[in-house]
């Protein structure tokens, strides 16, 4: 059933915003990111860091022992995974905003995954919690369904609100209007039959009508604020997804 809060969180004179008083360096100590939860090889992560629109890529095997504190790494009780973007983050190249995420992928990790929402049934089951967002602009998304061109739809916070989006309308369906940072949740995507029903702990949210054909998951922490309308303009203003479950199906 629900996770319940795993930490105590210290509130920061910044309205939305909370902190993780775990240090990442003790997490870091404690084990990789893939060996926190069971990461399966079908992975791969993108990172906030690298040159300016070329983010760094990490793809198994090295995804099973890498880790990138703070933007990438095991919590200190090596039971989840902490994903953090901050607002002057490298962005790839069809994006302004930076992202610690994991993308989908097939063959082991060495192809991009990409299915029909017509064709079988897709399945992504995240318990999460969105433990810090940026000033400003408290915007983060925290698991979604892309598909070649754009996301298809995502679960996204703006300031206490929870949505699920759908295409270009990011508050599509209200799930929460009061999301406190820190409380647990799950977040599941179910598509079918050209149908993509979404459930928030276990409750069906919405459905969606798609016939996309070049769909794959993402997971983590998509930042939705940059320096141009957020400040301050440092890696201190930050969005943070901690996720301690994280499984795929396809059938």
């Amino acid at each position: 059933m629900h996770k319940r809060l795993l930490w105590i969180f210290a509130p920061i004179l910044t309205a939305g915003i909370c902190a993780l008083p775990a240090t990442a360096s003790a997490a870091a100590a404690s084990c990789t990111p893939a060996g926190a939860i069971n990461l399966s090889t079908d992975w791969k992560l993108t990172l906030p860091t690298g040159s300016s629109g070329s983010p760094i890529e990490v793809k198994q095997p090295q995804l099973a022992s890498y880790s990138a504190s703070p933007w990438f790494a095991a919590t200190a009780d090596c039971g989840g995974i902490q994903f953090r973007a901050a607002v002057n983050g490298t962005t790839t190249s069809n994006s302004g905003y930076p992202r610690s995420e994991l993308r989908e992928m097939s063959g082991s990790g060495a192809n991009l995954a990409s299915w029909s929402t017509t064709s079988g049934t897709h399945t992504m089951i995240v318990d999460e919690a969105i433990t810090h967002v940026p000033a400003s602009k408290p915007e983060i998304v925290a698991g979604q369904i892309h598909d070649a061109s754009s996301d298809l739809t995502a679960f996204r916070l703006k300031g206490r609100s929870l949505y699920v989006s759908s295409g270009n309308n990011s508050t599509y369906k209200l799930v929460t209007a009061n999301y406190q940072p820190g409380t647990w949740f799950e977040a599941k995507f179910v598509v079918s039959g050209g149908k993509v029903k979404a459930y928030y702990n276990g409750v069906l949210q919405t459905t969606i009508s798609s016939k996309s054909k070049t769909n794959y998951f993402k997971a983590g922490a998509y930042t939705q604020a940059n320096c141009g309308n957020s400040s301050p303009c440092a890696a201190s203003n930050y969005g943070e997804v901690v996720i301690n479950h994280l499984s795929v199906t396809h059938s």
